[in-house]
C-alpha cells in the first residue's frame, strides 16, 4: 500500500466517522486537553482501537509523547496508522483489548468509540486491562455511545441522531440502518453506569469529561 493510498483511506475513514458521530474531532481534542492538564512532562500513551490514528494525530500536535502505542484488532487500520506515524517512539500492536498484557507502562490510555461494542462483562474485562496498563496516577479516557435514562429520551435522541446523519450526507436508508444497531450491534450504558464501571475496575477517580447528543467521554485515574 502506498503512502497516498494510506492517506486517502484515513481521510475517507475519518470522513465517514464525522458523518456518523457529531463532534468527533472535538472528542479527541478534549482528550488531549485533559492530558495536557494532568501531565506536565512527556507521557507514555496507549491508544486502544486506534483505527487510522486520529487520536495520535491530535495528541502529537498538543502533547509530547515519549512513547505512543497503537493497538487495534484490524490489521488494515494498523497498517494505515503505521504508514502515517511510524518512528522510533511508535509501536503497533495487533490485539484485542481484552488480550493486552501491559503492566504499569503508560501514563495515558485512550479509547474512542470502542467499548460500547462490548457487553457489560466484556467491557469490565477490557477496562481492567486498561487499568493494569496504567502507572499509578495514570489516566484512562474513554468515549462511547451512551444510553439515555428513559424510553422517551431514547426515542428523541435516536431521532435527532438520525437526522444529523442525513444532514451530513448519509441516505435515509443508511441513517435508519445505523440507528437500528442500538442495543443490537453495540451496547450503550447510561452515564451513571459508565462511571460505575470505572469505579468497579479500580479507578480511584471517575468523572465525566464530555457529553453531547448520544456520546459521552469519561475518565478515570488509577
Amino acid at each position: 500500500m502506498s503512502d497516498n493510498v494510506s492517506a486517502f483511506d484515513a481521510a475517507e475513514y475519518d470522513r465517514k466517522i464525522r458523518q456518523t458521530v457529531p463532534f468527533y474531532d472535538e472528542m479527541v481534542s478534549q482528550a488531549a486537553g485533559l492530558v495536557k492538564t494532568v501531565f506536565h512532562a512527556p507521557v507514555s500513551w496507549l491508544d486502544v482501537g486506534c483505527g487510522t490514528g486520529k487520536m495520535a494525530d491530535t495528541a502529537m500536535k498538543q502533547v509530547k509523547a515519549e512513547r505512543f502505542v497503537f493497538c487495534d484488532v484490524s490489521e488494515k487500520m494498523l497498517r494505515i496508522a503505521r504508514q502515517r506515524f511510524d518512528g522510533p517512539e511508535r509501536e503497533f500492536v495487533l490485539r484485542d483489548v481484552r488480550e493486552m498484557t501491559f503492566d504499569g507502562e503508560f501514563d495515558v490510555v485512550t479509547s474512542v468509540m470502542v467499548f460500547h461494542f462490548l457487553q457489560r462483562t466484556d467491557r469490565l474485562e477490557a477496562l481492567g486491562k486498561c487499568f493494569d496498563a496504567l502507572r499509578p496516577g495514570g489516566v484512562l479516557i474513554s468515549f462511547s455511545n451512551f444510553a439515555p435514562f428513559t424510553e422517551t429520551g431514547k426515542t428523541v435522541c435516536l431521532e435527532r441522531w438520525g437526522r444529523y446523519q442525513t444532514e451530513q450526507g448519509k441516505s435515509p436508508e443508511e441513517s435508519r440502518s445505523h440507528i437500528a444497531r442500538y442495543g443490537k450491534a453495540y451496547y450503550p450504558l447510561t452515564p451513571f453506569d459508565e462511571i460505575a464501571l470505572l469505579k468497579a475496575s479500580g479507578f480511584r477517580t471517575a468523572e465525566i469529561l464530555w457529553l453531547s447528543n448520544m456520546q459521552i467521554g469519561v475518565w478515570g485515574m488509577k
